[in-house]
């Protein structure tokens, strides 16, 4: 009989697919929905450091700007936002039987989620989702100080609570796999590849920038699924999950090919509708059927890269052909 469970970070899920942070996560309600819609895990709606700083210079602009006040006012939208997720994580947990809620942070310091993540754990979040997730634009950066804040924050985070720890990486590294492996060393539980940025576009009519796609597409699978085959090959004892643009079943099988345990999806069920997830679960086990797998263990990584030296020749030698045969 084919079995979908799967393990992802130190928890054993019911299958492979992992709502992702997003608004479709941010009530118990839908959290609900999304459990009997059969999600393996729920990843909630983030918690933005950002969020709290921008809060906190907007109430600001309407009250004294005198130190005492603006520290004051940090604190209280803090602790404002901070109980609402501590509640938002107690109510999913009452109603989610049997699916992991993962907490989610995003944030660019780690000043003040040593505190955060310790009332995280108490509240019952089963792991916590770190995103650091930031272009590093400025003319001074030094080389790597991006890639040390990760293992810094990662670091503090582990020392202070128990429940495994997720790191959501975005794409603009020279080599994850540097990162990865350093993650790992420092206690890291899982790497998701990848966060999705914020997509900028200009209206050239009224000369202005605007939002540009804000749902992810089918072809950005594709980096995903070369990092997580290189990696699951190079840093092997770390479990992997892939995150934009997972639209289709087919995309989870493929993902589970090149070495990830899991898939993180959002998109889709927004531009559909939860029971999408009970339509992928019933294309995997019949897949796996078809195949003779009875365990997703049995084909995870069959189609990573053994032999990473050789990844690179292969793509360039795989590029040429590809170019030389287009007319």
């Amino acid at each position: 009989m084919t079995d979908l469970k799967t393990t992802f970070a130190g928890l054993t899920l019911r299958n492979p697919i992992i709502v992702s942070s997003s608004g479709l996560s941010n009530t118990a309600e839908k959290n609900q929905k999304l459990a009997e819609a059969g999600a393996g895990a729920i990843v909630l709606k983030s918690l933005f450091e950002e969020q709290i700083l921008i809060e906190t210079d907007q109430m600001m602009s309407d009250a004294s700007a005198y130190s005492e006040g603006a520290d004051y006012l940090q604190e209280y939208v803090r602790h404002h936002k901070l109980s609402e997720y501590l509640s938002l994580i107690k109510d999913s947990k009452a109603v989610c039987n049997e699916v992991p809620i993962i907490a989610s942070i995003n944030c660019y310091s780690d000043s003040e989620w040593i505190d955060f993540a310790k009332q995280i754990e108490a509240a019952g979040a089963d792991a916590i989702e770190i995103n650091i997730l930031a272009l590093q634009s400025n003319v001074k950066y030094q080389y790597g100080s991006f890639e040390q804040r990760h293992i810094d924050i990662l670091k503090h985070i582990k020392n202070t609570v128990k429940i495994p720890i997720i790191m959501k990486l975005g794409h603009n590294f020279t080599n994850p796999i540097v990162l990865i492996e350093q993650l790992y060393a420092n206690g890291a539980d899982a790497i998701v590849l990848f966060n999705r940025f914020y997509q900028p576009d200009i209206d050239i009519e009224k000369m202005k920038h605007v939002a540009g796609p804000v749902l992810s597409h089918p072809s950005e699978l594709s980096n995903a699924l070369r990092w997580i085959g290189i990696a699951s090959s190079e840093v092997e004892k770390i479990d992997y999950a892939a995150s934009g643009g997972v639209h289709n079943p087919e995309d989870i099988i493929k993902t589970i090919l090149a070495g990830a345990t899991a898939v993180e999806i959002c998109s889709v069920l927004y531009k559909k509708s939860d029971s999408e997830i009970r339509k992928m679960l019933t294309f995997l086990a019949t897949w796996m059927n078809q195949k003779g797998f009875e365990k997703i263990s049995q084909f995870k990584g069959k189609l990573n890269h053994q032999d990473v030296r050789g990844a690179n020749y292969f793509e360039r030698t795989q590029f040429l052909k590809y170019f030389s045969s287009a007319k």
